[in-house]
């Protein structure tokens, strides 16, 4: 018979993260009878291979399955393959170009290989919903399909707004709820995890586990990560990604590129401290018993190590200090004198356009070049990552130091 922590104490690690659980009460409830039983919880969650890029945003998923795991339950990472011949229509405001099955099965064995950088491959069920999908006839899906009305597929956020707008909606793409909720009864599960924009579907497979006369699963709904810019959800077509499959170099030269505040979030979504630990190193940090950079070179070498090991994360992050903190000191940089009205100088806001700022120095070509380095993270005034587009120049030492990628220069603005 399995041994469980205490409750409250599971919970310290299984919220940290979460933006809603439902019902919360529920989970409680299930991980105390869990605990008397000696039985773990079965906790899936379902990723469709339809890209074989991973970034870090695709991790908090399974950031929150190793949690389940490290207390002993028994998580399932579910492979659909069979759902991405349809392809989730979440978020989407056109139907999703099917992917051949060759395709899917590249992506599959992509997601498989890097899933086990985060879980452990001996406690893992990894399952695909081929398996019981495509042994559905065709009057099962009739019925399965009858347990859920148009209106109520219409009330999906995404699918509403294409309907309000006139915009093609493929009868296809109203199966992808059903069959991610019968995922959860054929799985049994107890919990399913997802992003919030995922709500829909998750709250699915509870409605249908009621039907099969199966105790509906929680659902437990993990924060959308932002990317490097602080802003918009993390995205390789935005040029906002880390990438799982980037050298430890470029993972932890990214990593320290993200804005103080952005770094609580990381932190939070991206590795296993309990909320009361990054609780108190915030804590310090507010105190300023801490330096926020020294709590972002530990984030950037926790995270890095997780992919590629403590000496590539430790050679990474000596890397990164010889190259921006002991090389370009300001007395070795070239000093450039900028005036604050070619800079886009706003009085209102005391502030100037960033972009306007790296092509003054001669850092970037052009200010959309200038723009998008911003929001790759790539630049640094006065050894602050930035993301936004102004900056404020009160309080601002008189010779600035301003870095994009390895060049930098000192402005002086009058």
């Amino acid at each position: 018979m399995a041994t469980f922590p205490p409750v409250d104490e599971q919970l310290d690690l299984l919220k940290k993260g979460a933006a809603e659980i439902i019902p919360e009460s529920d989970l409680r409830e299930r991980l105390e009878a869990s605990r008397k039983s000696g039985t773990p919880l079965r906790v899936k969650a379902g990723f469709d291979p339809t890209a074989p890029d991973l970034h870090l945003g695709h991790t908090v998923l399974m950031r929150k399955l190793k949690h389940f795991q490290s207390l002993g339950h028994t998580v399932i990472f579910l492979i659909g393959d069979a759902t991405a011949l349809i392809g989730d229509p979440t978020g989407r405001s056109a139907t999703r170009k099917p992917l051949s099955p060759e395709e899917i099965a590249r992506n599959a064995e992509t997601y498989t290989a890097q899933v086990f950088r985060i879980l452990d491959r001996d406690k893992t069920e990894v399952r695909f919903n081929s398996e019981w999908l495509n042994q559905l006839g065709y009057a099962d899906i009739v019925r399965l399909a009858a347990k859920t009305t148009l209106s109520q597929m219409l009330e999906r956020e995404d699918f509403h707004q294409r309907f309000a707008a006139e915009q093609p909606i493929s009868l296809h793409e109203l199966l992808y709820p059903i069959a991610q909720g019968y995922d959860s009864v054929a799985l049994k599960a107890d919990v399913e995890l997802g992003g919030t924009d995922q709500k829909f579907n998750l709250l699915m497979g509870r409605r249908l586990q009621r039907d099969a006369g199966q105790p509906p699963q929680i659902v437990l709904m993990t924060e959308i990560l932002e990317g490097l810019d602080g802003v918009q959800k993390m995205s390789k077509s935005l040029g906002n990604a880390i990438g799982i499959h980037e050298p430890a170099p470029e993972m932890f030269g990214k990593l320290m590129s993200i804005s103080d505040d952005l770094m609580w979030r990381y932190w939070l979504l991206l590795t296993d401290l309990r909320q009361s630990e990054i609780d108190a190193m915030r804590l310090e940090v507010l105190q300023q018993r801490l330096h926020p950079m020294d709590a972002k070179k530990r984030l950037a070498r926790t995270i890095t190590a997780g992919f590629h090991g403590e000496d590539a994360a430790a050679r990474a992050e000596q890397s990164w200090s010889e190259q921006f903190q002991q090389k370009l000191t300001p007395t070795e940089l070239e000093i450039v004198t900028v005036s604050a009205t070619n800079l886009g100088y706003s009085a209102q806001a005391s502030a100037i356009r960033i972009d306007k700022l790296l092509v003054a120095l001669g850092l970037a070509p052009s200010a959309s070049d200038a723009a998008r380095k911003l929001k790759e993270g790539a630049v640094y005034i006065a050894d602050v990552a930035q993301s936004a587009p102004h900056l404020r120049l009160a309080e601002l030492p008189a010779k600035l130091p301003v870095r994009l990628g390895k060049r930098a220069k000192i402005a002086v603005i009058e």
